[in-house]
């Protein structure tokens, strides 16, 4: 099973037991072509039986599979719908965090348009060291350009 909704009919136990082969077995191919390979938990209210749903959950995958070339991709969105506690939960997986994802919560738009601080959380990311890449992942709320003004309405 790769990552991705869990199989009709298929025992979580069974689902784990595959998926953390498949993590071995591509973590071990991509180690060798340096390529790191990352997880992503996604959040089961706009992607139900997904079947990697937490940080912590990924970080007790990347412990089982035990290769170091194994990293979380962190999505900011996806980890306040199920999780919350985003500057305590970075700080707690920083090393295995080796993207972040930005959208704001809810409705996946561009940060200033929903609950999160992106200012304090941005500040918060450079006062712990983090030095992965963050990427955008947003649906801007109406056009690609105007959904880029947040970056010079942040206030760091």
């Amino acid at each position: 099973m790769p990552g991705g909704k869990l199989p009709a009919g298929v025992e979580h136990k069974q689902a784990h037991a595959i998926f953390v082969a498949n993590l071995r077995f591509a973590a071990d191919k991509l180690k060798a072509a340096g390529i790191r390979l990352l997880i992503e938990p996604i959040n089961i209210f706009d992607v139900p039986d997904f079947f990697l749903n937490y940080t912590a959950q990924a970080q007790a995958l990347i412990l089982e599979v035990g290769n170091d070339n194994l990293y979380i991709q962190y999505d900011i969105y996806h980890a306040q719908r199920m999780e919350g506690e985003l500057a305590a939960t970075i700080q707690k997986h920083l090393s295995r965090i080796a993207h972040i994802q930005l959208a704001d919560n809810p409705g996946r738009n561009e940060p200033g348009t929903g609950e999160i601080n992106y200012a304090l959380l941005f500040r918060y990311l450079d006062a712990i060291g983090y030095s992965g890449w963050t990427g955008c992942e947003y649906k801007p709320r109406t056009t690609t350009v105007e959904g880029l003004g947040w970056i010079k309405n942040l206030n760091c």
